[in-house]
């Protein structure tokens, strides 16, 4: 992190009484874990909850795309996916612009 090198320019910039030092110090280390908790880790779970998605994705699995097109998944590969969209309209996507698999889907009845 950034804040190793600020936090020792804060030690030192204090001449003769330290106390002054110390207190950048306490609140420079603040801000980093408030920045940290409030910004950084979220998103690192995001991004964690969006590759266990990606990786669990199905055939049958009806998927919302990046750019807002909803369809069901037809075909895997490595990075990338086909959906069908319409009737007989098939798209293929790559797998990283899936962001959100929709409800399970429900089971067809017999006819």
């Amino acid at each position: 992190m950034t804040t190793l090198p600020i936090l020792a320019i804060a030690l030192q910039a204090a001449p003769g009484g330290g106390s002054a030092g110390l207190a950048i110090a306490i609140q420079i280390a603040a801000f980093a874990l408030i920045f940290w908790f409030l910004l950084i880790r979220p998103q690192r779970k995001a991004a964690q909850r969006h590759r266990e998605m990606l990786s669990s994705l199905q055939r049958n699995d009806e998927v919302v795309t990046d750019g807002g097109i909803i369809g069901t998944i037809v075909h895997l590969a490595d990075d990338r996916v086909t959906i069908r969209t319409g009737e007989n309209t098939r798209l293929v996507v790559a797998r990283s612009k899936i962001t959100r698999k929709l409800a399970e889907p429900a089971a067809e009845p017999k006819k």
